[in-house]
């Protein structure tokens, strides 16, 4: 009896050491580096907040709900960017404005009728400030929701301050093709990486001073990040930063395969439920294509076969073959080496599958920031050839 309560006791202690090391975090976000040290900048301020569910505080409370409790600090707008102020829309739905039913305050929508601020929006505030989380890679929206408005608050001459959070794959990790401006577009406004390595804050200061903003800008950074630091290490809670964003190893998924998701000729493994891990279409021999990619030998990662059948998206309903990427160490795992191994590696075994469709070409070019990727695929250059 008394060894059985034993455990029970040695279980609970456990347990509890376990919470309150996960409630512990190493890195404090931007929001919570204001509430403690900078109130004194938005204090006295009719405030405007762009934001969405990953805007929390090291202690998992909402930006809006912690905002809101502050004295003096009078929230007085809210700004959705995709997917909406509380993340319920799907990827590219427009978003209407409406009234928060929870707060009621004005919610507008910037991925809607418009995606920057409008003069009339901004007429009522002192102050805007900007807290969501980023995934690291270009053709992402939230970066360029946060850039139009920073033009727009330039624009109105009012304050835009930015609430750091870290960058999941890290601040080394620099990867990818330079947007061409030829392929400008809502998912490429400004000509950085790929993958760019740098955290939301910095991404704003770059194109404030880089490209002309010109925006009243401050940055309130993160206390205990450091560059070499993926998401795990920062003791940070992950919300899903859209619905097929899961978990906080889906950015190195989504890195790896967003782009070619776009031919629409290739299943990433969105309509399941591991979007951006799988890779196949009704064409593909699982096997063939799983040893393909595994003599190639790339760092950090295994393929394993795998038959999948999306519940939506490409090939809804259809027996898809292909493979499951398993990152087996995020450090040296390079996902645009990968995604172009892929690529060329199925165009090699099915040059009859036609992956690079006409109708669909622009948006894979908007997505890469180029049309050199697919056009040197297509001439047969090697992995290196189209790397170097």
């Amino acid at each position: 009896m008394f060894k059985n309560i034993f455990y029970v006791v040695l279980g609970l202690l456990l347990t509890t050491a376990g919470l309150q090391a996960q409630y512990h975090p190493v890195v404090k976000p931007g929001i919570d580096v204001l509430l403690e040290r900078h109130l004194d900048l938005i204090q006295g301020k009719r405030v405007g907040l762009i934001s969405n569910p990953t805007g929390i505080t090291a202690s998992h409370e909402s930006d809006i709900s912690a905002l809101l409790q502050e004295p003096g600090v009078e929230l007085k707008a809210l700004f959705g960017p995709e997917h909406g102020i509380r993340g319920d829309s799907p990827a590219g739905a427009k978003v209407g404005s409406y009234k928060d039913p929870e707060t009621g305050i004005s919610v507008y929508s910037l991925y809607g009728k418009t995606r920057k601020p409008t003069s009339k929006m901004l007429d009522s505030l002192d102050v805007l400030l900007f807290d969501i989380q980023d995934v690291g890679v270009r053709p992402y929206t939230y970066i360029y929701t946060m850039a139009l408005a920073m033009k727009a608050a330039a624009e109105k001459g009012i304050p835009f301050i930015v609430l750091d959070r870290p960058n999941p794959m890290g601040g080394l990790l620099v990867e990818g093709p330079v947007l061409d401006d030829a392929f400008q577009s809502f998912i490429g406004l400004y000509p950085i990486p790929y993958v760019h390595g740098m955290t939301i804050g910095e991404v704003a200061a770059l194109f404030n001073k880089a490209f002309g903003i010109g925006a009243k800008l401050t940055v309130i950074k993160m206390e205990g990040w450091k560059r070499d630091m993926i998401f795990e290490d920062t003791g940070l809670l992950w919300v899903p930063t859209s619905p097929h964003v899961p978990h906080r190893d889906t950015p190195y998924f989504l890195a790896a395969t967003g782009g070619f998701g776009e031919l629409g000729t290739i299943s990433v493994g969105v309509g399941t439920p591991t979007p951006f891990e799988l890779v196949g279409a009704p064409w593909v021999s699982a096997q063939k294509l799983a040893d393909a990619l595994n003599d190639a030998h790339l760092p950090g990662v295994y393929f394993r076969p795998l038959n999948f059948r999306p519940y939506y998206a490409y090939f809804t309903e259809e027996n898809c073959g292909g493979v499951q990427i398993h990152i087996l160490n995020n450090r040296r795992f390079l996902p645009i080496r990968t995604q172009i191994t892929i690529l060329v590696t199925l165009h090699k075994l099915y040059p009859k599958a036609g992956i690079f469709k006409t109708e669909r070409l622009k948006n894979f070019g908007r997505a890469m920031g180029t049309d050199k990727i697919q056009k040197e695929i297509q001439e047969g250059w090697t992995v290196n050839q189209i790397l170097d």
